[in-house]
């Protein structure tokens, strides 16, 4: 039996974590921690969690367990995977902390000198199906973003065949948790309900150069990526625009990615004709994919649940390849 603990346990893809440990075959939950919740049980703030006692931070046992989940702020979550790496434990964090490999770009874009620089060629970057060579052996494992999941999953396939040449354009939108469970004005449902609205379009979002750090094995097209606040409470649904190089047919690309993904049990791709909708991935650790060529360009549909596959699905995932469990143990 896998030992866990949770930090950051009361946000929203903490509890999504909870509830798919819960139900895993071989992991126990020791702890879940929750600075400002410390006392309370999980089941006051989420009616249908388990009572699980809720610990400060420096309150949890990590004696006990053999991997922590770090469902906290950046700059708090890398301090505090510090700590666990000096009890020999496993870390799988959801934050940004490691995903970027230059400090100076963590820099940059989070606002702050990162807090561990020395650890950030250490980390395994966890989007699995193609980390899973590199994943049991690594002590700390970062968990991808929720809209770089989307992306890259849906180009991974066409970039990796020299497919693709010029800009690529992702237009993603994303439900409300993806902006998490603390308040903030446009977020309220007043705000957000019967509204859409782009943010940080172009170049700006902070996910930018986590997807381009992982698309520059294979291409030096720049990405414009415009993210949207979709008025529903989960799911991302990426249309993703990428022109295509002489001689490429959407035959070739399709069976392309047939080769690629028709054995992945988390990535499905749709037959042809067939966008990818909320409603196939919304609830379900997969993403879902459809594509289709007009004039010259791949257009690309990719649905996954940002709080499962974009977050607390995969970092299970992860988890289960790092230890030598059935991949989809405890997911769906």
């Amino acid at each position: 039996m896998i030992t866990a603990g949770i930090f950051g346990a009361t946000g929203y893809t903490g509890y999504e974590l909870v509830k798919i440990l819960q139900r895993h075959p071989a992991v126990e939950i020791v702890f879940a921690a929750s600075e400002s919740q410390a006392g309370r049980g999980l089941d006051e703030l989420y009616p249908a969690a388990p009572s699980l006692p809720l610990v400060s931070g420096a309150e949890a046992p990590l004696d006990a367990v053999d991997v922590v989940f770090l469902c906290l702020p950046h700059g708090a979550s890398a301090t505090t995977a510090v700590t666990a790496l000096n009890h020999n434990l496993t870390v799988i964090d959801l934050s940004a902390d490691f995903r970027l490999r230059d400090p100076k770009s963590y820099a940059q874009w989070y606002g702050q000198p990162h807090p561990a620089p020395e650890l950030l060629a250490e980390a395994v970057y966890g989007l699995t199906e193609f980390a899973r060579a590199d994943l049991p052996p690594a002590r700390l494992i970062a968990n991808p973003g929720c809209y770089p999941t989307s992306v890259l999953l849906a180009l991974q396939p066409a970039l990796a065949a020299g497919a693709v040449g010029g800009p690529i354009i992702a237009d993603s939108k994303s439900g409300i948790s993806g902006a998490g469970r603390a308040p903030k004005q446009h977020t309220h449902f007043v705000e957000a309900a019967n509204n859409f609205s782009p943010y940080s379009i172009g170049r700006s979002h902070r996910h930018l150069p986590e997807m381009e750090q992982f698309m520059h094995q294979w291409t030096a097209a720049p990405l414009i990526f415009s993210p949207h606040l979709l008025p529903v409470p989960r799911g991302i649904l990426s249309t993703i625009y990428a022109p295509l190089k002489t001689g490429w047919t959407e035959t070739a690309v399709r069976d392309l990615y047939a080769a690629q993904y028709d054995q992945e049990p988390f990535v499905r791709l749709l037959p042809a004709g067939q966008p990818a909708t909320l409603a196939h991935a919304v609830q379900t650790n997969q993403c879902v994919i459809g594509l289709t060529v007009a004039a010259g360009t791949l257009i690309l549909t990719a649905a996954i649940d940002n709080l499962i596959k974009g977050a607390a699905g995969q970092a299970v995932q992860n988890m289960n390849v790092r230890f030598g469990l059935e991949e989809s143990s405890g997911l769906v």
